[in-house]
C-alpha cells in the first residue's frame, strides 16, 4: 500500500537543479517511487515556478517551467482557501513555524497525507498529525 506523501516545493525544484546531482537523484526516486502517493498544493506549484525560473543557478525558461508545473499539477492538488489560511496562521503560532511551513503542513493535513517530504522543517517531527520526513540524507 502506498503512503500519501505530500511533496514541498524543494523536492520538486531539485528534480531541475542540475547543480546538486545528490539531491536531484532524490528527487527523482521520491517521483518515481511506487511506494508514495504523492499531492501538492497550488502554493507548492507557484512558488516551484518562481524558485525554477528566478532563483536555480542555471533557471528554467519560464515555457519549460510551464511544462513543469502542467506535470505536477496531475498529482491530487490542494487549493489554498481562506479556511486553510486560518488553519495555517493557528499552526504557525501553536507550534513555532513560519507561516508558509504551516500553510504546507495544512496542505498535507487536509489531504490525509501521513507525511510531508521537506527539507525546511525539522524531520522526525510531527505537526497536525502529519510525519515531517526529510528525504535528502546528510
Amino acid at each position: 500500500m502506498s503512503v500519501r506523501s505530500f511533496v514541498d516545493t524543494n523536492v520538486a525544484v531539485y528534480l531541475f537543479d542540475a547543480d546538486e546531482p545528490a539531491k536531484q537523484q532524490v528527487a527523482r526516486e521520491v517521483f518515481e517511487s511506487t511506494d508514495l502517493q504523492l499531492v501538492v498544493s497550488t502554493q507548492v506549484l507557484g512558488e516551484f515556478f518562481v524558485t525554477v525560473t528566478r532563483k536555480l543557478r542555471r533557471p528554467l525558461d519560464a515555457a519549460t517551467a510551464a511544462e513543469a508545473v502542467t506535470e505536477l499539477a496531475r498529482l491530487p492538488v490542494v487549493i489554498v482557501d481562506v479556511p486553510l489560511v486560518g488553519a495555517a496562521i493557528e499552526t504557525s503560532g501553536r507550534s513555532q513555524v513560519s507561516y508558509w511551513d504551516a500553510l504546507i503542513v495544512e496542505a498535507a493535513a487536509a489531504a490525509g497525507c501521513a507525511q510531508l517530504l521537506t527539507e525546511d522543517l525539522a524531520g522526525g517531527a510531527t505537526i497536525q498529525g502529519v510525519r515531517i520526513e526529510n528525504p535528502f540524507p546528510g
